[in-house]
């Protein structure tokens, strides 16, 4: 049987319409101690909602822009096509993948919890598609070579190549020893534009000479940078992994027991230059045998359709001209670090009620000093990256506690935001990466606490649930739903359709408690969320 949960929070102050991607289900990895809460991470899983059978999983732990790719709603779409689940896991842990030390393990208990609390049984034994992004992008690489038998395919997003000498964590990387190999799993290395560096380029280019039964593609996602995840991006990735999927599974997968996945041959590939910089003529991907450029700095690809869409976005971006981008706060322009990781920080100033903050995008000169008006087609905007905050229009955005929860004050704290513009005929598509700092957690400010009534069990095709929490101080009462099928659209919880439908639904709470204060910019003042 299928199983349903809502976990739903509320919190005091204000309420926000709308709801954001749903998780239908989460568990505790029951292994691990999280080095950044000391205490277990949540998985989070999403199956497509008509969903019968899932061909595999695709599994992130928290960096930054696995949320982002797993929450957009074209990728969303094409992984319900595909019939992929998704899994994220907050916060992460284990950047290297250490397997002896009880990784492995933790990963296996972590999916035979998610199949008894789904009931989507095959997920003990479905193909996986580690990815990672930024400091958690090694552990993909080494995921599959000590597991390779499990591994669908492989995703290092914004990060490096497999066995490189400068990991996205910064330390030594694992030896593989002689024996270990990743030969005919499918790699997909992505590089920002913005971020380029030859270095992490080369040891993929010259892993493929090492092993060359090996199958690395690499995409420079041109005209952007590190930090973010365009649309077109997420609908590459999609299309690698559907890729990934024709290749490699049987024609009749089993539910209850290993899949036996089978290999890809390089040979029946595509090569295709890799990306320069500045590169006037390029060699014409073709087929594997009957490529003519130097197969030394080429790259592979499934087939023509993935080396013709890699050379298109190489095509979109290049020989236009440059844009560059600030943000403007209290009609000021933010300053611009070049030497800070986000090269852009803006203090927290919100409005009246605490959580309400104001931001807009804007063309600068190239120093990022004065405000700039280039003639192009459309504007900059501003999009979450990742971190409680909530876009409420072109610059109006809120303070928006999440599934994430409140136990992780780093992660708590940190807004990351991105600016951009997509490019026209002339310009090329430009990204600023921001980042606005919460002064979480404070302990000053009055006590609130909210009265959560119990919610009794609703029967199968109940659209609908009154929500009544109320706060002491009389502020009025958010809330957000942690896992499950549903959102809130205050003062209802909706419940989103889900198939197969399952009489059963269980609907959990937890309560935390916000305040602000006419004398203070921002007070919060949170309570230990308990729950039902």
């Amino acid at each position: 049987m299928k199983r349903l949960g809502i976990l739903l929070f509320s919190l005091g102050l204000f309420f926000i319409k709308g709801w954001a991607a749903e998780w239908q289900w989460s568990v505790p990895v029951s292994k691990v101690i999280a080095p950044e809460t000391g205490w277990h991470p949540q998985a989070f899983l999403w199956i497509p909602e008509d969903c019968m059978q899932v061909r595999a999983v695709m599994i992130g732990t928290h960096n930054m822009c696995e949320e982002t790719l797993f929450e957009n709603e074209l990728f969303r779409r094409e992984m319900k096509e595909a019939g992929v689940a998704l899994i994220w896991i907050t916060p992460g842990w284990d950047q290297q993948w250490k397997a002896d030390s009880g990784s492995p393990e933790a990963y296996w208990q972590m999916l035979d919890d998610l199949a008894e609390t789904s009931g989507y049984g095959e997920l003990k034994f479905t193909p996986i598609i580690p990815i990672g992004h930024s400091a958690m992008a090694t552990y993909p690489w080494n995921f599959a070579a000590w597991h390779p038998e499990r591994t669908l395919a492989v995703v290092s997003y914004h990060g490096d190549a497999p066995r490189t000498n400068l990991t996205g964590y910064g330390r030594e990387n694992l030896e593989w020893g002689r024996t270990r190999n990743i030969d005919g799993i499918p790699g997909l290395m992505v590089e920002g534009e913005y971020e380029w560096w030859e270095a992490r380029v080369n040891p993929a280019l010259a892993f493929r000479m090492m092993y060359p039964e090996s199958c690395i593609s690499f995409l420079c996602d041109a005209g952007r940078g590190h930090f973010d995840v365009s649309d077109r991006t997420a609908e590459y990735i999609a299309l690698f992994v559907k890729k990934a999927l024709q290749a490699r599974l049987p024609d009749t997968v089993a539910q209850d027991r290993p899949v036996a996945l089978r290999k890809v041959r390089p040979q029946d590939g595509w090569l295709a230059e890799r990306w320069h910089p500045v590169q006037p003529r390029r060699a014409k991907p073709a087929p594997y045998a009957k490529y003519k450029g130097d197969v030394h700095d080429a790259f592979w690809y499934f087939d023509r359709e993935m080396a013709e869409t890699t050379e298109e976005r190489y095509a979109r971006e290049r020989g236009k001209e440059m844009l560059y981008l600030g943000v403007k706060q209290e009609g000021r322009l933010a300053p611009y670090n070049p030497r800070s990781h986000v090269k852009v920080n803006v203090p927290f100033r919100p409005e009246a009620d605490g959580v309400t903050f104001r931001l807009k995008a804007v063309f600068t000169d190239s120093l990022r000093a004065s405000v700039a008006s280039p003639r192009v087609e459309g504007r900059p905007v501003i999009t979450r990256i990742c971190g409680p905050v909530k876009k409420l229009d072109d610059t109006t955005f809120v303070v928006d506690f999440y599934r994430m929860g409140l136990g992780n004050s780093r992660r708590v704290s940190d807004m990351c935001l991105l600016a951009s513009y997509d490019g026209d005929d002339r310009y090329k598509s430009v990204v600023q990466e921001l980042n606005v700092r919460l002064p979480y957690p404070l302990t000053e400010g009055r006590r609130q606490y909210l009265l959560f009534p119990g919610i009794a069990d609703v029967t199968e095709g109940t659209e609908t649930v009154p929500l009544h929490a109320t706060s002491d101080c009389g502020l009025p009462v958010r809330y957000y739903v942690k896992e499950g099928p549903a959102g809130v659209e205050y003062p209802l919880l909706t419940l989103i359709p889900f198939v197969p439908q399952n009489p059963l639904v269980k609907l959990y709470l937890e309560s935390i408690s916000m305040a602000s204060s006419p004398t203070i910019a921002s007070v919060w003042d949170l309570n230990s969320p308990p729950s039902r």
